[in-house]
Order: C-alpha cells, then structure tokens, then sequence
C-alpha cells in the first residue's frame, strides 16, 4: 500500500488534545499540511516512512548510470536506504533492549523508526507527535503489518508525555528536538526513563565554535519553522537533568552524502543548498548523544 492509499484508508479516530501554546499549533498545522514527496516518495520504497537525513556512503554502483532509465528510482531508493541507515545508527545505541521494555520515539512523524524498532528488539513502542494526520498514518501502518498492538502513535505534546514515571527502558529524539526547549525536555525524557534507561538523540545543531548560528542555520530555521540549539546547549540540559553522556559522535561527515544525492534529484525542496554549505563550513554539525539517566 502506498503513501497515498494508507493516508485515505485510515479514519480520523484520535482524541486530538489542543495546543498548550500557538506555537505548538503552528508546528501541528505545519505537520499536518506536509506531504513533501522527498518524505513520502521515499517511504513508498518498502513502507518505512520516515521524517529525518540519511548517513552512509553512496552505492555508486547500486545508482548505475544516470543516463539509464530508471535511474531516478534508482537514486530514490538509494536515499531511502541512507534514511533507514541513520535510524539503525540510532537504535543500535539504544543498547540491550528487551522484548517486554517499552521504548518511546519523541517527535515519532509518520513512524518508520517505530517500525524498525520493533522489528529489531520485539519491544513496544510509543511515538508521540503533535500531528493528528502523522498519528494516523503511523497506526494505520503498524495495523498494516499486524504490530498494532506492540507500536502506538499518540497526539500530545513531547514535553508532557502520557506515560508513567520511569516506564520506558530507552527514548529518543530522532531530528524533533529543534521545537522545544531542551530543559523541558530532557527533564521529561527524564521522567519517562527508568534508572539506568539510555536516550538518544540524533540532531542539527550549530557549532559553538562558529560564534553564532549562521545564516544558513538562520535559513534552516525558517524553512522548518524551528529553534535550532547549539551542541553545547544540548550537553547542558542533559548535565542538569541526570542523563549522563555515554557517546557524542560527529555524524557530519558521515550525512554529507546523502545531501549531495538528495541535491541532484527530482524531489528537491530548496532547502538542500543550506545542508550542504553550512556542513562545509563548520558552522552546522549532524551528532549522535547517547546519555543514561542516572
């Protein structure tokens, strides 16, 4: 089933809570109108629908030549599989999960990572996202696959989880941080984990030793209508809300491919060129934290 046949097959059920702030109703508007083709175009390769970058090296010789037909298809399913590249990066720091932990994907878009969390741990899964019609998506796809009842995609704000305290053996951020204020969140990701439970973010953020956020960042802000935090703000909140860091990686270098592709295909969204520039400069990076909650 595609895209398009699973938004129009799955009915509208969701309790759907109002924003707590207009901002959290602009960023609920802003999700529930998106349907970018480099999102679901992508998603239609094998059913993972996700909402964040890709990291890996190109398969140059999976892409064949460019004057070929199908060579677009090609490069689509190639960006795809950098995507769900990135989410195993993320899971595979997520650690020993085990089939009767619960884990909880803040900011959980159309569900791809939900999916893949389940299929590689036999855990449930929780998402949250302040879109209604992602929510939607992402039941009707797990009911799909038959994992309804092991992965959930609720309404509700991130910062106010429906879950009870130290219920979750792992959570993670996977490119949503950038809406909220890390202080709240992180004290929340902190509420939701048991002792000894692992979070996992993986984000832009800007270089403290830049300066200041560049005008690209400043670019990247606008387009996603988002709060981009420095890398240096991100180790603070966590420090002040008993997550420990266990691993930061510098993801850059590993994510710049995936924009150079992604720059020469037909799903272009305008936004490729601000990537691109601010990765060579320094001014941006792509980083994995993984932090236990102590």
């Amino acid at each position: 089933m595609t895209s398009a046949e699973l938004t129009a097959a799955v009915p509208a059920a969701l309790h759907i809570p109002g924003p707590a702030t207009p901002y959290q109703g602009d960023i609920a508007r802003y999700w529930d109108g998106e349907a970018r083709p480099v999102n679901l175009r992508l998603g239609d390769v094998d059913g993972l629908y996700h909402h964040h970058y890709g990291v890996g090296e190109v398969d140059i010789a999976a892409l064949g030549d460019p004057e070929d037909r199908g060579y677009e298809d090609r490069l689509i399913a190639e960006l795809h599989r950098l995507e769900s590249a990135q989410a195993d990066v993320l899971l595979e720091h997520l650690g020993g999960i085990g089939r009767d932990d619960t884990v909880v994907d803040a900011g959980c878009g159309r569900g791809g990572s939900m999916v893949m969390a389940h299929q590689r741990f036999g855990c449930s899964v929780e998402g949250v996202t302040l879109s209604a019609k992602q929510a939607d998506f992402a039941n009707g796809r797990a009911a799909e696959l038959g994992i309804g009842d092991h992965v959930r995609a609720t309404v509700c704000n991130m910062l106010s989880m429906p879950f009870a305290t130290g219920s979750a053996a792992g959570s993670w951020n996977n490119e949503s941080s950038m809406y909220v204020d890390l202080d709240d969140l992180f004290a929340e990701h902190s509420r939701v984990l048991e002792v000894g439970g692992r979070y996992v973010t993986i984000t832009g953020c800007w270089n403290p030793r830049y300066g200041q956020p560049s005008k690209w960042v400043s670019q990247i802000n606008a387009h996603f209508e988002c709060n981009i935090h420095s890398r240096r703000e991100y180790l603070r909140a966590m420090a002040d809300n008993r997550l420990v860091p266990q691993a930061v990686v510098d993801l850059t270098p590993d994510t710049l491919p995936y924009w150079e592709l992604r720059a020469t295909s037909s799903l272009v969204t305008g936004i490729e060129d601000a990537f691109i520039n601010s990765y060579r400069d320094g001014s941006f990076q792509y980083v994995l934290i993984a932090a236990d909650r102590v």
